[in-house]
């Protein structure tokens, strides 16, 4: 995968996310997106091309002035388990970070993989900036099935071996 990008995307991408999302759909794994919310939102959105075709996407959506979400996050069927998520992940992360967010989530129906970028599973309540924009007009409001991820973008590092100063003994 040498000839892997990872950019902004722009309005001319919209046909390959609308089509990689509705390949999503039909799995249901995802809600759908119009292409013209997709044309709309184009800068929001994160893309992954390998030669010159998108192969996964995501969107960093505000919620709030210092929320924002990992939404509509998605790897082609042939590309999956290659890394491209965390890859898009990464770099919605430094983008949400840089606009000045305090923190990130996403809502989904299996946490792993977020569990595996940082995220830690919140209550729903913790992210009311999240109920009031798009819940209360889910008709599944109160009987969600999905796991609320939470990441804090000015949280401190990890601890860890690599983070560790060792004296020297003499």
């Amino acid at each position: 995968m040498n000839d892997l990008v990872i950019r902004q995307a722009t309005p001319a991408d919209a046909e390959a996310m609308h089509a990689l999302i509705q390949a999503h759909l039909d799995e249901g794994h995802l809600l759908p997106r119009p292409i013209d919310d997709l044309r709309g939102h184009a800068a929001r959105f994160t893309v992954c091309e390998i030669g010159d075709r998108v192969m996964a996407c995501g969107e960093l959506a505000p919620l709030s002035p210092s929320v924002a979400e990992v939404r509509s996050l998605v790897v082609a069927r042939d590309t999956r388990r290659a890394g491209l998520a965390g890859k898009v992940v990464a770099e919605i992360r430094r983008r949400a970070a840089a606009a000045g967010y305090q923190s990130l989530c996403a809502f989904t129906h299996d946490p792993r993989f977020f569990v595996r970028q940082d995220f830690s599973i919140v209550p729903h309540v913790w992210l009311p900036e999240k109920i009031s924009t798009d819940c209360l007009a889910c008709p599944l409001f109160r009987r969600c099935q999905q796991y609320a991820m939470l990441l804090p973008l000015d949280h401190l590092p990890r601890y860890g071996a690599a983070d560790r100063t060792v004296a020297a003994v003499a």
